[in-house]
């Protein structure tokens, strides 16, 4: 249903009767959660090298790459497209590589594979770096290591640049993928082509972590292609320090645009109802021109309001624009021009996405924004726009999230010392929540969490323990433990299964038929636990610590039983035997180190779209160990 939308009494017409507007747009609300919050990317093909201005033979496109772990700067490559690779030949030049697209402030994602000890970078507008390296296991990284933000030209000199160290090291083992995202802003010049303003990293995302935020780069790199600055320039990758290989490149360029809100009128109303309906029938507490949005405009303590904003977007560009509302509990609509744009008209959370996509003339267009304030403890709603080469923004005032947000001096968070530590809870696994969790932390900060009621491992992870703000702050809303640091999850399906052949599908809970008994866990040497149960008969333990070498975790297995049982080591989108004999798993991206296990061999199979790494555990009793490597 199209709502008419005028400036002069837009809520009374839209209200006066008690309607409200129809879901029948382009609005997301519970009924369809996984809509993508961002508008689509443009990617760089790599079948070819046509994107490319390159000038040496190191560079190729290939179809799959492979890293021995056991040799420094070595790649290996099998023919295909899909694959961006510097293979340096001997006695040859080895040159960089640049895009045929020149770039102003852009946001680009993109998977990078490090050979172990190998070097390499990523210059934005072939000027500021963002290092590749092989990082892994460094503790105290710097800005040489991946995801650092190179020393500048001039940082021999007075307040030159000395470089930024990621703010912790998220780097994965030598030969798997590892993910970027980044936002760069290039630098400002004024109509006489003077500087104005430095070039600005304002996010370095490596592997799901945030390491750098708001950096600012007063100089081009020190190895940089260019030595002077522009507003624009070609991304660059580094090709004489040693071979890289990436994929999947996807990128978006922005303008100095901006979608803005002009000409605001608020009015608050004194409301007790779920919904918004019949706002002329409610009293108005105030009215005012205002210059911004903000639930802090709310008057009172613990009350349940309503504002209601009318005024014009200024809208920059003409094309799509995707609006998402966040909400502190409570309800909000979004109107724009004769569209409700976004329908949260209840009471909804931040777990609920308000997402509404529009095609926007550029001008001025009339809108209206609504809020109901219907739960009197909380507080607190988001609006953020993205359009045609603009970056997201917000539309509300800051803060007006703010009670909703955690902070670092009100988060909760339980720290390891000298001694291992267990933690039970509700834990999240992809976007189921498992309310039988336990997380363990150790001193030396390689974590994990293990899920009780399905004898599995869900996830492990480096650096600090756990967040427990969600658990332990008031009422604990959303009683949830949430892992700190990097973490890779695993699939989280029952670990062992009785099966009747090994084309089995594997269940993803116990099932019914199945005799499952935990028997909780026992705490041993030095304070790690034991986890213990039974099924069909067969006892099963399994202990975990920290891998000797690198980062990783070192699995034990405790069998003793009269039947055979299987055991789901991984799942993947692919999985595969290197030549080194461990397992990757592409999917997750990490290692299987099953060596040490010379009379059981795991099988991979695919089931139901997906590689599984199966082990066939046979009746009477035994240990294996094997690593988990990332």
């Amino acid at each position: 249903m199209k709502i008419p939308l005028f400036l002069s009494g837009l809520l009374l017409i839209f209200i006066s009767c008690g309607d409200r507007p129809s879901k029948e747009t382009a609005t997301t609300t519970e009924e369809s959660p996984r809509v993508k919050d961002y508008l689509p990317f443009s990617e760089l093909p790599l079948d070819d090298l046509s994107m490319f201005n390159v000038e040496t033979p190191n560079w190729k496109i290939v179809g799959d790459v492979y890293v021995d772990r056991s040799k420094d700067k070595v790649l290996t490559s099998s023919p295909g497209k899909g694959i961006l690779a510097n293979i340096p030949e001997e006695d040859s030049i080895n040159g960089h590589i640049f895009t045929n697209l020149d770039h102003g402030d852009l946001e680009i994602e993109l998977d990078v594979m490090m050979p172990l000890k190998s070097n390499s970078g990523i210059y934005f507008q072939g000027r500021y770096e963002v290092q590749l390296l092989d990082s892994w296991g460094d503790k105290e990284p710097s800005y040489a290591d991946i995801g650092g933000i190179y020393q500048s030209s001039n940082y021999k000199e007075v307040g030159g640049y000395q470089g930024n160290p990621p703010s912790t090291n998220a780097s994965k083992s030598p030969g798997l993928w590892q993910h970027f995202k980044i936002l760069f802003h290039a630098p400002r010049f004024n109509k006489e082509g003077e500087k104005i303003k430095n070039a600005i990293f304002q996010e370095v995302w490596l592997n799901g972590v945030l390491i750098q935020e708001n950096v600012e780069v007063t100089a081009p790199t020190r190895s940089a292609a260019f030595e002077d600055e522009k507003a624009r320039g070609p991304l660059m990758i580094q090709g004489d320090h040693g071979p890289v290989a990436l994929r999947n490149i996807i990128y978006k360029k922005y303008e100095d645009k901006k979608l803005t809100l002009s000409d605001m009128y608020m009015t608050e109303y004194e409301s007790n109802s779920d919904t918004i309906a019949g706002l002329d029938t409610l009293k108005v507490i105030g009215e005012s021109n205002v210059d911004s949005v903000s639930a802090n405009m709310v008057t009172g303590n613990r009350v349940t309001r309503i504002l209601s904003y009318k005024g014009q977007m200024d809208v920059p560009n003409s094309g799509n624009y995707l609006f998402n509302v966040g909400l502190n509990h409570g309800g909000a609509l979004l109107l724009i021009g004769n569209d409700t744009v976004v329908d949260l008209n209840g009471k909804f959370g931040l777990d609920t996405p308000g997402i509404g996509e529009i095609m926007l003339e550029k001008g001025k267009i009339p809108f209206a924004f609504i809020y109901n304030k219907n739960y009197p403890w909380y507080t607190g709603f988001s609006i953020t726009v993205e359009g045609p080469e603009m970056q997201k923004i917000p539309l509300h005032a800051k803060n007006s999230l703010s009670s909703a947000n955690k902070g670092s001096d009100n988060d909760i968070l339980i720290t390891v010392e000298d001694e291992t530590i267990t933690q039970r809870g509700y834990m999240m696994h992809g976007e189921e929540k498992r309310t039988h969790c336990i997380a363990v932390g150790s001193p030396d900060r390689i974590n994990y969490s293990y899920d009780l009621s399905r004898g599995a491992i869900l996830q492990v992870w480096e650096g600090d323990f756990l967040d427990v703000t969600q658990m332990w702050h008031l009422r604990g809303t959303n009683q949830l433990a949430e892992p700190k640091g990097f973490s890779v999850s695993f699939h989280g399906d029952p670990d062992f299964m009785t099966l009747e052949n090994k084309d089995m599908v594997w269940p993803d809970s116990i099932p019914s038929n199945i005799k499952f008994k935990p028997l909780g866990y026992e705490m041993r040497d030095n304070g790690r636990p034991v986890f213990i149960h039974q099924e069909e008969g067969t006892s099963i333990s399994n202990s975990f610590k920290s891998s000797e070498n690198g980062r990783g975790l070192e699995r034990t297995i405790g069998i003793k039983g009269n039947k055979d049982i299987w055991h789901k080591i991984a799942e993947g989108e692919s999985i595969k035997q290197l030549e080194d004999g461990t397992y990757i798993v592409n999917d997750e991206s990490y290692f299987i180190d099953f060596s040490g296990n010379s009379d059981l061999v795991p099988i991979i199979r695919q089931s139901n779209g997906k590689d599984e790494l199966l082990l066939k555990l046979p009746a009477g009793s035994g240990n294996i160990t094997y690593n988990i490597i990332w």
